[in-house]
């Protein structure tokens, strides 16, 4: 059962993930061993075909599965490849762009991304060629997109196993919006799809995200048009939230908002 506050501004709550696989991805994972950086930083540009790649430190997928800005990590396995990377990151995963479609052709693809400020998760899944599943939603903006057939680790959120309940003594809450919360099947979809989580209590058979190994890569626009319009959604994004609001639990269990 989760809980509803502000949102959960859990640092780990996020990922930028995209895979290529030749089925399962989990058994490559499991037995992952450090790629060559040549023949990474050649599947890169091909992901970002036209940017600038340049070398960057290396992180484990613990650490990297939500990079900074401009930045990618990625390995190659033994039949599949692995990128983080906020630009993969998808409001309706279903519109991957097509050259990416064609990178994984004959393969599996599986997408999956999350963001614990605002309570979304988006996540989405590739057979030859042919999207299966897809879908996204968040808090604020409810469901974005279904697509397909809910997979198993899905149903019991969709049949109400698993509502969030108000913060205790947090005022004026009413209904949460989703039947649960994004993050909680996130993890799910995260553990079912990669064989990991980030958050919560791993179980016995899941992989260790720290003993996989990632190259870094710095991976920019030469324009520098797409940095610009992102320092502007950023802006505006500011603009939108207004000043933050900041709260103190009284004696009597009570949240009461205070001046900063």
């Amino acid at each position: 059962m989760a809980f509803w506050g502000t949102g959960r501004n859990d640092v780990g709550a996020k990922t930028a993930l995209l895979a290529f696989s030749d089925g399962d991805i989990r058994p490559a994972l499991r037995g992952a061993g450090r790629s060559e950086r040549a023949e990474t930083e050649a599947l890169v540009r091909r992901v970002h075909p036209g940017y600038t790649v340049e070398a960057a430190e290396d992180y484990t997928l613990l650490d990297g599965v939500y990079p900074p800005d401009d930045v990618m990590y990625a390995t190659v396995l033994a039949g599949a490849e692995l990128y983080c990377d906020r630009r993969l990151m998808l409001d309706r995963p279903s519109e991957l762009p097509e050259h990416l479609r064609l990178a994984g052709a004959g393969r599996r693809i599986v997408m999956h991304g999350m963001h614990s400020a605002v309570d979304w998760l988006g996540f989405a899944v590739w057979e030859d060629g042919v999207l299966v599943r897809s879908l996204s939603l968040s808090s604020d903006g409810g469901i974005q997109e279904n697509i397909g057939e809910p997979y198993d680790f899905e149903l019991p959120y969709w049949a109400g196993e698993h509502p969030v309940e108000p913060v205790p003594g947090w005022h004026a809450q009413g209904p949460y919006p989703l039947p649960f919360h994004p993050l909680d099947l996130g993890e799910e979809a995260l553990r079912a799809l990669f064989g990991f989580v980030i958050e919560g209590r791993p179980s016995p058979d899941d992989i260790d995200p720290d003993d996989v190994p990632l190259h870094g890569f710095r991976v920019t626009d030469p324009s520098g048009e797409e940095q610009a319009a992102r320092e502007a959604a950023y802006a505006e994004a500011l603009q939108t939230m207004g000043p933050p609001r900041m709260y103190r639990m009284g004696p009597d269990g009570t949240m009461y908002e205070i001046s900063s």
